[in-house]
């Protein structure tokens, strides 16, 4: 359904995707991961034609410079990080938005279109506030909303770029299990990305890593996410652990440890010593 060759990137003379290429197949859900700064979120600008790059990127079997704006919104729909909100709009009609690339020039929404919107706002469980402003709106709220947008946009391809950041660990996890339930419904290709190693295994079915700009690793969740691996890009204090039904969870452990039993800001008796010697 996707597919990116040689793919460049340049910010200025920083290059920021470095003639990278990969795929995403129909129904599939590829997840990309990587440190700050590797590239992920200009991935998927790219792929939304949103920013000037370098090689080839095909959506549906067609290249995507050739597509219209309009036709390139009826293939992919997009939940970028940091959406634009108006204050003042209300949230059927910023779902109503999504509706946009099927609406024809000088014509209004139709009762399939709004039928469309109520849906995605009952399943993402806005529809008690559907008659409210978005100035009205907790930042959990609002991270639902622009997916309740994208979803009624009833695209083949969904780009999310850290669709879950604001909301707690329950609604992260009821989100991305809305998204591939519609996933497989649909048969919906996914590309997201994302910051949470665990969900990010356990909702994917390849992972890509990035890290500056290049990828360094694909392939399925167990075969990324490993410590050896995730040491180079994250840390060393970065732990896989494998629970008993085989899904993965990466934790970060501290590597400095305070003596048992001493309390923040407690000397230790050698600080103590040192200090009295001064």
């Amino acid at each position: 359904m996707i597919s990116y060759q040689d793919l460049t990137v340049r910010y200025g003379s920083a290059i920021a995707l470095d003639g990278i290429s990969g795929r995403a197949a129909d129904g599939e859900w590829l997840a990309v991961i990587g440190p700050n700064g590797a590239g992920k979120t200009t991935l998927l600008n790219a792929i939304a034609r949103l920013l000037r790059f370098e090689g080839s990127i095909t959506v549906a079997g067609r290249p995507a410079a050739s597509l219209s704006r309009r036709e390139l919104a009826r293939l992919i729909a997009y939940v970028p990080q940091r959406p634009q909100l108006p204050p003042d709009m209300t949230v059927s009609d910023y779902v109503l938005l999504g509706r946009t690339a099927h609406i024809g020039y000088l014509r209004m929404e139709t009762a399939a279109d709004r039928r469309a919107c109520a849906s995605v706002i009952d399943r993402l469980d806005l529809a008690p506030m559907a008659g409210r402003a978005l100035r009205s709106m907790s930042g959990g709220e609002l991270q639902r909303l622009v997916l309740a947008r994208a979803l009624a946009q009833e695209a083949p391809v969904l780009l999310l770029d850290e669709p879950t950041s604001a909301l707690d660990l329950g609604r992260r996890v009821d989100a991305l299990e809305l998204i591939d339930e519609l996933r497989r419904e649909r048969s919906l290709t996914v590309l997201s990305a994302i910051h949470d190693l665990t969900l990010a295994g356990q909702f994917a079915d390849r992972l890509v890593l990035l890290a500056g700009g290049r990828v360094t690793a694909t392939g399925p969740p167990a075969g990324v996410l490993r410590e050896d691996l995730l040491a180079q890009y994250f840390g060393t204090g970065v732990q896989v652990l494998t629970g008993e039904d085989g899904e993965l969870a990466v934790i970060s452990r501290r590597l400095a440890r305070r003596r048992p039993g001493a309390a923040r800001g407690q000397a230790s008796p050698a600080s103590g010593r040192a200090s009295q010697a001064r």
